[in-house]
């Protein structure tokens, strides 16, 4: 168990909720493809199949995961893709400020380039060394571990380059566009000017 504090109103549950908005994707590898577009250094798009994906070289990092919903798993072991491993395969433009991270269904998370390139952040295929299971983003999810969980974007399919913040799935439906937990930054009525663009 970690001995460090939990961020303001967390708990620790017995057990891992998988907390999702609509079904769980199936996943058939022989389609499934990964995607970084919109402004890359070279104004083309990258793509990597699953095999191809999977071969990228793998880090391992161990992290508390904490969701809006006020649960805090300690100590996770996660391992998969650094994205900053991503990023020097597909280089951004040096006027990307952020990036919007695209799951299944057209479900999205925005943060900004440097929450994404943080030492810890990964595409995780694998928790405590097995294979994610599809209710927690099987085959791949983003894991943000500074940020909400709500930003760690399951069954990821796309990152996009952006020269403007631009909110994604929950951010444009009330929750805060910077998702500290420490602040505990929940709800967009939380936000202070120059926290993300405004809601429309």
């Amino acid at each position: 168990m970690s001995e460090q504090p939990l961020p303001p109103g967390q708990y620790v549950p017995r057990d891992w909720p998988a907390l999702h908005y609509g079904p769980v994707p199936r996943f058939r590898p022989e389609r499934w493809d990964l995607r970084v577009y919109g402004f890359t250094e070279s104004l083309g798009e990258y793509r990597w199949t699953w095999p191809e994906f999977d071969a990228l070289p793998r880090v391992r990092t161990v992290s508390d995961f904490h969701c809006v919903t006020r649960f805090t798993m300690p100590e996770v072991a996660w391992s998969g893709v650094s994205t900053r491993t991503l990023v020097e395969l597909a280089p951004p433009a040096p006027s990307v400020t952020h990036v919007l991270v695209w799951a299944e269904y057209g479900y999205s998370a925005n943060m900004r380039i440097g929450d994404f390139l943080a030492d810890d952040v990964l595409l995780a295929t694998h928790r405590e060394g097995a294979p994610l299971a599809p209710e927690h983003g099987h085959p791949v999810r983003l894991v943000v571990p500074h940020l909400y969980g709500w930003k760690s974007v399951k069954w990821v399919r796309a990152v996009e380059y952006l020269t403007a913040d631009r909110r994604g799935f929950w951010e444009e439906r009330g929750y805060h566009n910077r998702a500290d937990p420490w602040k505990e930054q929940r709800y967009s009525y939380q936000e202070e000017p120059g926290d993300g663009p405004p809601l429309v």
